[in-house]
C-alpha cells in the first residue's frame, strides 16, 4: 500500500511511529509438553479475525482481484478522509506495511495498520493523492497468494505520475474472504527502472 503507500517516502519530516501493535499480544511458542490438539484450537479462526476489524463490504474481499482493487482506490481521492475503517477491514490484525527504501536518518519505514492509518491520515486531510495498478502478476498456490502489483502514484487523475514501483502483496483466504498479510514497495528510480513486464498494462 504506497505504493499505495509511497506517500510516506515524500514527507522527510514524517517522524517514525511506533512499530508496535499494542493490541496484539507476541505469540506463545509451542513447548514439547504442549498436546497438539491445544494447540490447534488457539489458533485464530475466520470469526476471530474477522471480529478483530471493521466489517468488511463482501465485494472488496470476495476474490483477488476485488481486493487488490480495494487496496488502491480506499486510499484514493481528493483531500480530506478516507475511509480507515474500510482500510482496515482489508487487512489482518497484525499486518505489516514496510518500504524497502530507507529515511534520510537510515530508519526503515515498517508500520503496523494503524500507524499507516495515523500518518497518512494527516496528509491526506490536505492533499490529494490518486494511485493505481499498472500490472499485477500474480503467484497463487491454493489459498495463499503472492502479487506484484506496479503502481502510479498521481497527486491528481489529470497529472503525470509523480513516482512508480511495486508493491509486493501477501495475501490468503481462510475459506470466507480474502486478507491481506504485508505489503512490501520499492519505488522506481534511475538506477532501479521498472522491469518492461511491469511497466506497461498487458493488452
Amino acid at each position: 500500500m504506497k505504493p499505495l503507500l509511497l506517500i510516506f517516502l515524500t514527507l522527510a519530516a514524517f517522524p517514525a511511529l511506533s512499530f508496535a501493535q499494542s493490541s496484539s499480544p507476541a505469540p506463545k511458542t509451542e513447548t514439547a509438553n504442549t498436546p497438539k490438539n491445544e494447540t490447534v484450537k488457539k489458533r485464530p479462526t475466520a470469526q476471530d479475525l474477522s471480529a478483530r476489524v471493521p466489517a468488511a463490504k463482501p465485494d472488496d474481499v470476495k476474490s483477488l482481484d476485488s481486493i487488490l482493487i480495494a487496496i488502491y482506490d480506499v486510499i484514493s481521492g481528493p483531500a480530506g478522509d478516507r475511509d480507515w475503517n474500510r482500510f482496515r477491514s482489508l487487512f489482518v490484525p497484525e499486518a505489516r506495511l514496510t518500504s524497502a527504501q530507507k529515511n534520510k536518518d537510515g530508519s526503515i519505514f515498517l508500520e503496523n495498520v494503524e500507524g499507516y492509518v495515523q500518518g497518512a491520515g494527516g496528509y491526506f486531510k490536505t492533499h490529494g493523492f490518486y494511485e493505481k495498478s499498472v500490472v499485477n502478476r500474480v503467484d497463487k498456490f491454493g489459498n495463499i497468494a503472492q502479487v506484484f502489483s506496479s503502481y502510479e502514484s498521481r497527486n491528481a487523475t489529470s497529472e503525470k505520475p509523480f513516482a512508480r514501483g511495486v508493491n509486493s502483496i501477501q495475501l490468503f483466504n481462510d475459506g470466507t474472504r480474502w486478507w491481506v498479510l504485508s505489503i512490501l514497495w520499492d519505488e522506481e528510480s534511475p538506477a532501479n527502472p521498472l522491469p518492461p513486464a511491469l511497466a506497461t498494462p498487458t493488452k
